[in-house]
Parts: structure tokens; sequence; C-alpha cells
């Protein structure tokens, strides 16, 4: 599916349909909002001013960069306990000596791994983007969930394509 921008609106090329981008961030912010998103309203608020201040220039650097930035400082946020020695060594010790711990490890693990898978979807195959926000607002609204961000859900949802065309393409 081809995309360019043409006159402050997203243009899809193959369907010849246009989609005003204001509109499509005032509704995420209005969701957002609904859902107790602060983050989809936070973002989608920067966005919105990026483009009505004319810097949307900085659309293709922020969409090529923004989620490394985004997983730096989440990684950040992690690692402060250690950087702030509140994490012992008999913390760290318990980690390979007790059950939850050892479960914590391979819990992390895979979710890092499926992350990994998460980010590969979405550079193959980024209108996924859509479904991703659209179900994470659901889970948000609906089932009282957390947003992390995009890639657990892309990594869950690489997971069910995989199972998908494993059932349905033997």
């Amino acid at each position: 599916m081809a995309h360019c921008f043409k006159s402050g609106q997203i243009y899809d090329q193959d369907r010849g349909i246009g989609m005003n981008g204001d509109l499509l961030l005032l509704a995420l912010i209005v969701v957002g909002l609904l859902g107790r998103s602060h983050i989809i309203t936070t973002a989608a608020c920067i966005l919105l001013v990026i483009k009505l201040i004319s810097l949307d220039r900085f659309f293709p650097t922020i969409e090529r960069r923004g989620l490394e930035l985004g997983l730096l400082f989440l990684t950040m946020g992690v690692l402060v306990p250690f950087a702030a020695e509140k994490i012992s060594y008999k913390d760290i010790f318990s980690v390979f000596t007790s059950w939850p711990g050892m479960i914590a490890l391979a819990g992390g693990a895979i979710a890092t791994y499926m992350n990994g898978k998460g980010l590969e979807l979405l550079k193959i195959d980024p209108q996924l983007i859509v479904g991703l926000v659209i179900g994470s607002i659901f889970g948000i609204v609906f089932l009282r969930g957390i947003p992390v961000g995009p890639l657990m859900a892309a990594g869950i949802t690489a997971l069910f394509l995989k199972i998908a065309q494993f059932i349905f393409h033997r």
C-alpha cells in the first residue's frame, strides 16, 4: 500500500482515498481521553502540534527513529532501580535460585524475543499499526488494560499470524 502526504492529508495511492490526518489525530486524542490512555493522547497531541506548526517534514525521521528513542527511554526507566542502587546482590541471586525468579527470567527472554518479532513484522507490514492501535484502545477501554507500546502487541500478532499460517496453509 503506497502512502504519501498530500496537502495535509494522508493519501492512499492504491485506492485513491484521502484521509485528513488532522481529524484522525483529533479523533485519537478524544479516544485517548475517553479511554484514559495518556500515552495515546499525548502522542497524538504532539504529532498534531508538529503538523500544525508545519514541521511535518520531520515525520519520516520520527517514524524511522521514534521507536528506537521510545525503547531507549523505556529501557532507561527499567534500569533506574539498578542505577539508584535499589536492587541488592541478594535480589539478583534470588533470580537464579527461586522458581519465581527463574520464571521471570524465562518471561523476560520470551517477551524480548516476541518484541523482536513484532519489530520485524512492523518493518515488513507497517499498516498493521492501525489494527494494533485500535486493538490497544479496545483493550484499554473494555479490558482495563495498560498500553506498553506496539512492540508486544505486534509480537503477539506475529505469533497469531504464524499460528494461522500453520493451520490454514499447511
